[in-house]
């Protein structure tokens, strides 16, 4: 095996720590072309997929990848920004302002990144700038709140592909979930509440977590729980009696059996009984992407009324919401422990790396490395 090159080392340099945010991934541009890279990409995850390979690389590339790219670039550009694409856009606006919010608690040296899944920035990318700019502990954080083998997980894969080909290794801490985090959960109730507050509650709040098969739930995944933890936890933060709300998973896709109940049949079927007004949030995103903005903003809206209902609203994801910016500093400042300070002494680290520096040149290191 062939290690990545190491970046120049200098004796004496004062490490940083590095946080790395991980989103799922979003294609360059809202195009056919565009969106094939990212769905190949994508749909060719083991853990995303579980069927053989063999029969899934014919059904991949002789199916969807000639006939979904197409459909799915209109979808994108109906929710596509100015700035680009909205999950992109919000995951890194949410690193920057995680770095501001970090800043004011930590003194230590430490740096944000993001990068994505699928697409690009790559973590592999991101994991190699934040080793160059000298940061040897790396805490892995992926922005999702529930935990999957085929989301968290296979983050974590690619992070482990890294360490694979690298050389020098720095220390890594991952982040498996955050589901039922006090402050995730009171930033949600709270962005609810907002939006509550000028248009008044609805007759029934419906919690749409994105939707995986059913076997996963049988072959000892915990998302389905974790997915009905935070909804239990969200309804009694904004204390709702349980008519007042209900669960339900969205995105199916293929003919296998997924988690119920699905999206689409509740709204169908909260149409036909005639509630007034439903809103859906989404809590198992952090950040307004295609599955909320269209699949429920537009399409799920679109069937609702159609089916009888009277009236729709989608709340939006936490995004740059501050309660959950601030929710996020807390979940990265406890897993990150011992490794930053809020007292670090700038004056003492450098006379510490000074005198670490001359021992090397003692010991016949040139002064430039």
């Amino acid at each position: 095996m062939k290690f990545a090159p190491e970046p120049a080392h200098r004796h004496g340099t004062v490490p940083k720590v590095g946080i790395l945010l991980i989103n799922l991934g979003t294609p360059d541009a809202p195009t056919p072309a565009a969106v094939r890279r990212y769905l190949k990409e994508f749909l060719s995850d083991p853990r995303v997929v579980e069927i053989p390979r063999a029969l899934w690389w014919l059904i991949l590339n002789g199916i969807i990848l000639n006939l979904r790219p197409k459909a799915s670039a209109r979808k994108y550009a109906a929710i596509w920004s100015p700035d680009g694409s909205p999950l992109r856009v919000h995951t890194e606006r949410q690193a920057r302002m995680l770095t501001d919010f970090l800043g004011e608690r930590i003194r230590s040296p430490h740096r944000v990144a993001w990068a994505m899944r699928y697409g690009s920035p790559s973590i592999s990318g991101a994991l190699d700038e934040l080793k160059a700019d000298g940061c040897d502990r790396i805490l892995i954080l992926p922005l999702y709140p529930q935990y999957a083998a085929s989301t968290t997980a296979t983050a974590f894969d690619e992070v482990l592909r890294f360490v694979a080909r690298t050389r020098n290794v720095p220390a890594i801490r991952m982040v498996r979930s955050f589901h039922d985090h006090p402050g995730y959960i009171t930033a949600l109730a709270a962005s609810i509440r907002k939006q509550w507050q000028t248009g008044g509650a609805p007759d029934k709040l419906l919690l749409s977590f994105h939707g995986l098969p059913q076997y996963t739930l049988e072959r000892g995944d915990p998302y389905h729980c974790e997915c009905h933890k935070t909804a239990r936890l969200l309804a009694e933060a904004l204390q709702l009696p349980d008519d007042r709300w209900q669960i339900s998973f969205q995105s199916r896709f293929g003919r296998t059996e997924w988690l119920k109940p699905y999206t689409t049949d509740v709204l169908r079927d909260l149409a036909k009984a005639g509630t007034g007004r439903v809103d859906v949030a989404c809590p198992g995103f952090v950040a307004d992407c295609l599955e909320t903005l269209e699949e429920i903003g537009i399409e799920a809206k679109a069937q609702f009324l159609a089916a009888g209902g009277k009236e729709f609203r989608l709340i939006p994801c936490l995004n740059e919401d501050d309660a959950w910016i601030h929710a996020l500093a807390d979940l990265a400042r406890t897993h990150l422990g011992d490794w930053v300070s809020e007292t670090w002494d700038r004056d003492v680290a450098d006379t510490i790396a000074s005198a670490s520096r001359q021992r090397a040149v003692t010991m016949g290191a040139s002064d430039s490395v």
